[in-house]
């Protein structure tokens, strides 16, 4: 279900619109633009295909608060990728939550998964070609932390700065 102004409330996809996107009204509409601002949140099926759709989203939810900066525009869309890569590769998640919110110079980047493993994750090393994400991830930010949701979730965040 779509919000008529999408910042500020939360956008739910469903498996379809995530293989269908960006060929959907949801699509459509978002791309429309938006005069609200404030922090958002949506919600998508644990699917790798949904990994490209929250980086748009995360695009457009920047445009519409007028985040400029290519470095820290950079950095937030490397951030999402990860985490949203992380939670759906490395949990038992049906789905699983992204926000963004904006805190004067800061931008706070949330994953939240639903919990459980469905994978070992995989550690970084020399030749390996995963198990640098989080590192990369930690380089963008400059904070970085986990916590353990009452549901049995949890969420990842990071900071990024907006002050160039």
């Amino acid at each position: 279900m779509l919000p008529t102004a999408w910042p500020g409330a939360q956008i739910a996809l469903s498996p379809q619109e995530i293989e269908q996107w960006p060929d959907t009204a949801s699509a459509r509409a978002l791309a429309g633009g938006c005069s609200a601002r404030g922090p958002a949140s949506f919600r998508v099926p644990a699917l790798e295909r949904a990994v490209p759709v929250c980086r748009q989203l995360a695009r457009l939810w920047m445009d519409f608060e007028d985040i400029a900066d290519e470095g820290a525009r950079c950095a937030a869309l490397l951030v999402i990728s990860e985490l949203m890569t992380n939670a759906i590769v490395h949990t038992s998640s049906l789905s699983v939550t992204g926000r963004l919110q904006r805190d004067g110079d800061w931008l706070l980047v949330e994953v939240q998964d639903e919990g459980g493993t469905s994978s070992v994750p995989h550690r970084a090393g020399n030749a390996g070609e995963h198990g640098r994400g989080l590192v990369v991830v930690a380089q963008s930010a400059q904070a970085l932390g986990t916590r353990q949701e009452t549901d049995g979730g949890r969420t990842f965040w990071a900071r990024i700065s907006l002050a160039g």
